[in-house]
C-alpha cells in the first residue's frame, strides 16, 4: 500500500442529503467516541472527519485542505481557504447533539498528512482524545470511527466504527488491514484510528489513504481493505507546544505573524496629523496602509483626529484573520469636536480592509449603551483600548472614553463600553456594585485592560478622601450580571486592605494596567489572572527626599472565584533591581504583560512584564527614556533587564534626549514590541524585540521598522506611536 492508493478518494468531494460519510463498518451508539468530528469544508465541497485533541483544536488530515488531495501537495499554515466546519460529539448527523464550531486556523506537519485545525470557540462538553505513548504493533488490533461512505450508503445518517489489523508501520505511517469488513471509506480523510485499553482510548493515527475495497462506489474488483494512517503516537510534543502557544496577529490570514505600527500625528492626503496605521507582513508582501476613507475603513481624514492614537487586536468576525481596532480619540462626530470614533479594520487574505467593509462603534448610533448614548464634545471615545476572546472564546472590545460627562457635575468623570457580539454596555462609577461615585476629573477609562477572564479598568485622577488624583481601578470578569454588565470583582486603591502603599496627591494609580491569563501550579486551566498597575506619579522617598514621580507598578493576582491579592510591589529602589529612583522618571507609565504559553502553568519564564520609564535620564540624555522587564513571578530583583539603545539586549540606536523610550510597548507571545514616536529623527520608530533576549535565551536579532527603510514611505511624524 504505497502510491498505489487511492489518495484522493478519501476526501469525498460531494455532499448529499446530511453531511455525512462513514466508516465502512457498524454503526456507532449515541455519543459514542465523541471525540470524532465531521468536517464540512466550502459550505459542501469536501467532506472529512477529523478527532478532538484538545478543548479548542482537531487533528485532521492535511490532504483535506489543498487543491487536489491525489498530488503531492503542501498546506501552507493560515486560515482555511474554504470556510470549514467542525461538528463535533454529533453521531447521528440528524439530531442536535454536540458541538458546531468553525476551523479558524491550520498549522501543518511537514512529515506527514497531518495538520491541527484550531476552532473558533473551545469544546468544554466533549473529553478530547489522548495521543498513544507507544507505536503500534504488528498484530493489534486498533478501532477505527469516521464519517465516510460504508458499503452500501454514499451519505449515512450515522457515524460507523470499524476494527482493523495493524500490519507494519515505519517513522511517520502505520499500515493496517479491516477486519470483519469494515473499510476506510470516501470521506473518512482524516478520522481517528485508536487503542482501548482498561476503559481508555489513545490516538494512534489519522486516516490518510485507502484502497477503499467494499467502499461505496469503489470498483467492483477492488477488494483490498487496507490503509495508511499517520502516526501521532510521537507527537505529543509537537502538539502540545502547538496548543499552548500565545497567539499572534496575523491580518491576511497565511500563518505569519504581521505587525501594525500608528503615527496618530502622520499628515494624510495633506490633512495634517489625520494619523494612519503601517502594516508590515511576515511573508514578504508588501506594507500596506490603512487609514480613515481607506479601503474597508469608514469616514475620512480631519485634522488633529489622531487616528492610531490606539490600537488592540482580536479576530472580531471569527473568520480566521486577525482585525485591528483602531481608536481615534479625537474624531469630530458632525460638529462635536473630539467627540471619538473605534473602528475594526477586518483581516482577509489580502490584507488588512482588503475585504469586507468595517464596522465602527460612535456614541448615539448602533446599538446598546453606545446607540442610547450621545456624543459629547472631548469625550475622547477610543482613548484607550483592549481586545481578545473570553475563555469561552467570544470575542469582545473594552472602550475607554475618559472625557465622558456623566451629569453636569461630572465633567469628564468618564466611561467605558464593553462591546461583544451585537451589542454593548456601559460601565461607569454612576452604576450600580461598581466602586465610588463618579466625580468631575475622574477619567474613568483613562486605561482598560482584559484577559480571557477579567477586564480592569483605570481611574488614574480618583480622589480618595481628600487626596487629589491618587488614582484607583475596578476590577470585573465577563459573565454580565443582573444589571447586564460585566460582574463587578472588586475596586481597589492604594489604602484598600493588603495593597502596598497609600494614596497620596498625583500618585496616578491605574493610569496604565495590563492584564494577561495565568494558569498556577496545580490548576487545570488558566482561569486565573495577573493584573500590572502603573503609578508613575508614585514619589519614593529615598533617605528622606521625596523623589516626585519616580513612579511604581503593583501587580496583582485576580483568582478564578475573584479575589483579588497583590503579588508585588515593583520600584527601582527594590533590592537588585536594576537602577535608581530619580524624580520624574515616571517608571510605571506604561505597563504591558504576556503569558507566552497562557495555556501551561505559568513560570517565571512564560509570565512576563514590561515597564515604560519615559522619563529616565541616560548618561546626559535628558528624558531619553528606558524600559525594565522583569518577570510576574517571583522577586522582580532575580530577573529584572534594563533596555536602552546600545544595550545588551540589542535595541539599536544610542539614547537621545527627548525620546521618550517607554512610552510605546506591547507585549506579545514572541517579541517585546517597543515604539519610538519621539525619535531617533522625526519620523519614529518601532522595534520588535525576541523574549529570549531578555529571558536568559539565546539572543536572537531585533527587527526594525522605519519610515523611509524596508518598503515604508519616508514620512511619518510619530511611528510607533502603538504596535500590535
Amino acid at each position: 500500500m504505497t502510491s498505489g492508493l487511492l489518495a484522493a478518494a478519501l476526501v469525498s468531494g460531494t455532499f448529499l442529503a446530511p453531511a455525512a460519510h462513514a466508516v465502512a463498518g457498524t454503526p456507532s451508539a449515541a455519543n459514542a467516541y465523541a471525540f470524532t468530528a465531521r468536517l464540512d469544508i466550502g459550505d459542501g465541497k469536501r467532506a472529512c472527519s477529523g478527532t478532538l485533541v484538545d478543548r479548542g483544536w482537531l487533528l485532521t488530515a492535511a490532504g483535506c485542505f489543498v487543491d487536489n488531495p491525489a498530488e503531492a501537495q503542501q498546506l501552507l499554515p493560515g486560515a482555511p481557504k474554504d470556510a470549514t466546519t467542525a461538528v463535533i460529539g454529533r453521531t447521528d448527523t440528524t439530531s442536535t447533539a454536540g458541538q458546531v464550531r468553525t476551523v479558524v486556523e491550520l498549522v501543518p506537519r511537514a512529515d506527514r498528512d497531518l495538520v491541527l485545525a484550531r476552532l473558533a470557540k473551545p469544546v468544554t462538553t466533549i473529553a478530547p482524545a489522548a495521543l498513544a505513548t507507544a507505536p503500534p504493533t504488528v498484530g493489534e488490533t486498533l478501532t477505527g470511527t469516521g464519517f465516510g461512505r460504508t458499503a452500501d450508503e454514499w451519505a449515512p445518517i450515522r457515524m460507523h466504527q470499524g476494527r482493523f489489523s495493524v500490519d507494519g508501520a515505519d517513522a511517520t505511517t502505520v499500515n493496517i488491514t479491516g477486519v470483519e469488513g469494515a473499510a476506510v471509506c470516501a470521506g473518512d480523510a482524516g478520522g481517528p484510528v485508536f487503542r482501548e485499553q482498561g476503559g481508555t482510548v489513545e490516538l494512534v493515527g489519522i486516516n490518510s489513504r485507502s484502497w477503499q475495497g467494499g467502499c461505496f462506489g469503489a470498483p467492483e474488483e477492488e477488494t483490498r481493505t487496507g490503509a495508511v494512517e499517520s502516526r501521532v503516537d510521537d507527537l505529543r510534543t509537537w502538539v502540545a507546544d502547538t496548543v499552548a502557544a500565545a497567539p499572534f496577529a496575523d491580518y491576511n490570514g497565511d500563518g505569519h505573524r504581521d505587525v501594525a505600527v500608528a503615527d496618530p500625528k502622520a499628515t494624510v492626503a495633506g490633512v495634517a496629523e489625520a494619523g494612519l496605521v503601517r502594516v508590515v507582513y511576515g511573508n514578504g508582501v508588501a506594507p500596506s496602509e490603512v487609514v480613515q476613507g481607506g479601503p474597508g475603513v469608514g469616514g475620512g481624514p480631519e485634522t488633529k483626529d489622531g487616528f492610531g492614537a490606539a490600537l488592540a487586536s482580536v479576530d472580531f468576525n471569527a473568520d480566521g484573520y486577525t482585525d485591528l481596532v483602531v481608536g481615534t480619540p479625537n474624531e469630530d462626530i458632525g460638529t462635536v469636536a473630539d467627540a471619538g470614533l473605534v473602528q475594526v479594520v477586518y483581516g482577509s487574505p489580502a490584507g488588512l480592509g482588503k475585504g469586507r467593509a468595517g464596522t465602527g462603534y460612535e456614541q448615539g448610533s448602533g446599538t446598546g449603551a453606545l446607540l442610547s448614548a450621545a456624543s459629547e464634545t472631548k469625550d475622547y471615545l477610543g482613548f484607550s483600548l483592549a481586545a481578545g476572546n473570553t475563555s469561552a472564546g467570544d470575542p469582545y472590545i473594552l472602550i475607554g472614553a475618559p472625557g465622558e460627562d456623566l451629569e453636569p457635575s461630572a465633567v469628564d468623570a468618564g466611561n467605558a463600553f464593553y462591546v461583544r457580539g451585537s451589542t454593548s454596555v456601559s460601565i461607569n462609577q454612576g452604576k450600580d456594585d461598581i466602586g465610588g461615585e463618579a466625580e468631575a476629573g475622574d477619567q474613568f477609562g483613562y486605561s482598560v485592560a482584559g484577559s480571557p477572564n477579567h477586564l480592569a479598568i483605570g481611574i488614574p485622577n480618583e480622589a480618595i478622601g481628600t487626596v487629589a488624583d491618587t488614582g484607583g481601578l475596578q476590577i470585573l470578569k465577563h459573565e454580565l450580571n443582573a444589571n447586564k454588565i460585566p460582574t463587578p470583582v472588586k475596586s481597589l486603591h492604594q489604602d484598600t486592605d493588603g495593597i502596598s502603599g497609600g494614596s497620596e496627591a498625583n500618585d496616578l494609580f491605574g493610569k496604565a494596567l495590563s492584564m494577561t491569563s495565568y494558569r498556577p501550579s496545580g490548576a487545570a486551566t488558566n482561569g486565573d489572572s495577573i493584573l500590572a498597575v502603573g503609578s508613575p506619579g508614585e514619589g519614593i522617598e529615598i533617605e528622606g527626599v521625596n523623589k516626585a514621580g519616580a513612579g511604581r507598578v503593583v501587580t496583582l493576582r485576580v483568582t478564578a472565584g475573584g479575589a483579588v491579592s497583590e503579588l508585588e510591589d515593583i520600584q527601582q529602589e527594590r533590592a537588585d533591581v536594576t537602577g535608581a529612583a530619580e524624580a520624574g522618571d515616571r517608571f510605571g507609565e506604561q505597563v504591558s504583560v504576556v503569558s507566552t504559553r497562557p495555556r501551561s502553568v505559568g513560570t517565571d519564564t512564560t509570565l512576563l512584564l514590561a515597564v515604560g520609564i519615559p522619563g529616565e535620564n541616560e548618561g546626559t540624555a535628558v528624558d531619553s527614556g528606558a524600559v525594565q522587564t522583569f518577570s510576574l513571578l517571583g522577586a522582580p530583583g532575580l530577573t529584572d533587564r534594563w533596555i536602552v539603545p546600545g544595550a545588551a539586549p540589542g535595541l539599536p540606536g544610542v539614547p537621545g534626549a527627548g525620546e521618550l523610550l517607554g512610552s510605546s510597548i506591547t507585549a506579545t507571545g514572541t517579541h517585546l514590541y517597543i515604539g519610538m514616536p519621539n525619535g531617533p529623527g522625526t519620523r519614529g520608530a518601532a522595534h520588535l524585540m525576541p523574549w529570549s533576549n531578555v529571558t536568559g535565551g539565546p539572543v536572537q536579532p531585533v527587527t526594525s521598522y522605519e519610515p523611509g527603510k524596508g518598503g515604508l514611505p519616508a514620512v511619518g511624524k510619530a511611528f510607533g506611536g502603538a504596535i500590535r
